[in-house]
Formats: C-alpha cells, sequence, structure tokens
C-alpha cells in the first residue's frame, strides 16, 4: 500500500464537488422515478453519469478546469477504493477491482459524450447501464435529465467550480 503522504490529495474544492454529486446521485427520485436499481449498481450508475456531466464541463473550461477535473476525478477513485474496502474486498482484489471500475467510468463516458445529444442512443445507453429495462420511459426522462445538468452546468462559471460550488436540477 501506498502511504498516505505519497498520494496525491485533492483540494477541498474538488472534494466539495465530488461531496455534492454523491449527494445528487443519492436523491430518492432517481430510484423512484427514473427507473433506476436501488442497488450498489444502480448508485455507482448515478454517481458515474453525475461525474461524466462535470468532469466534461470542467474539460471544455481549459487547463484549470481539467486540472480541477483530474482532482475530483482522483476523490473518486479514493472514495470507489474505500466503498471495496468497506464492503470487504480483500486489499489483493482491490487493484483489480479498481481496474473495472475505471474501465466502467471511461466506457460509459465514451458512450455518454458521443449520445448526449442524441435522446434515442443516450436513452438505450441508459437502458444498457442504470435503468430497467421494462421502463424505458424512465429512461428517456433520464436522458432529458442528463440534458438538462449539461445545460445547466455550462452555465456556470469555472470559478463557481474552483470555489467547490456546483448546482444540479432538482428532480
Amino acid at each position: 500500500m501506498i502511504p498516505r503522504i505519497f498520494r496525491r490529495q485533492p483540494s477541498p474544492a474538488a472534494v466539495s464537488l465530488y461531496d455534492q454529486i454523491v449527494a445528487q446521485a443519492r436523491s430518492p427520485g432517481f430510484y423512484r422515478d427514473y427507473g433506476v436499481f436501488d442497488t450498489l449498481d444502480g448508485r455507482f450508475e448515478m454517481v458515474v453519469l453525475h461525474l461524466f456531466l462535470l468532469l466534461d464541463r470542467l474539460e471544455s473550461a481549459g487547463d484549470n478546469g481539467a486540472a480541477l477535473g483530474q482532482q475530483v476525478f482522483d476523490r473518486f477513485c479514493q472514495d470507489m477504493d474505500e466503498n471495496l474496502r468497506e464492503i470487504g474486498i480483500s486489499d489483493l482484489k482491490v487493484p483489480h477491482e479498481m481496474r473495472r471500475v475505471g474501465e466502467a467510468y471511461y466506457g460509459r463516458a465514451q458512450v455518454y459524450r458521443a449520445a448526449l445529444r442524441d435522446r434515442e442512443k443516450l436513452t438505450a445507453a441508459l437502458v444498457r447501464n442504470a435503468v430497467e429495462a421494462a421502463q424505458p420511459e424512465a429512461a428517456s426522462r433520464l436522458a432529458a435529465y442528463m440534458g438538462q445538468v449539461a445545460q445547466l452546468l455550462a452555465g456556470q462559471e469555472l470559478g463557481n467550480f474552483e470555489r467547490g460550488f456546483v448546482s444540479f436540477p432538482d428532480l
């Protein structure tokens, strides 16, 4: 294990942004009204969805935004590592599981980025990843929500993010 002093620690702003992502991802409406599975996997999908949307926005903000986005992603990885250990994954298996977490994030990010402006493709991706297949109308609502979030994030100033503030729409 790498000693704590040698690990990069995310800035307080990055920690705050990530905490707000997790809080939004835990909103009961996703699991009640949007057809997202109320399981560890479903909650992971909602964190990844919100993380993707924020990181996509930060990447568009130049070097400072990209650097902050990297710190938020580092906090995500740190949180996933802690959660894996908390649920009893052995120290030897954590690196393998973290690789799977990274692959899941990057795979979804690639698909969501390509489909963000095409509601049908985005709905299909959400049915594959996050929403019960028997609820395509819920997946369509979730796709519309993603578009709303992307639009809201685009209107937020980088300075707000650098101070650790992000706004998500109410469900």
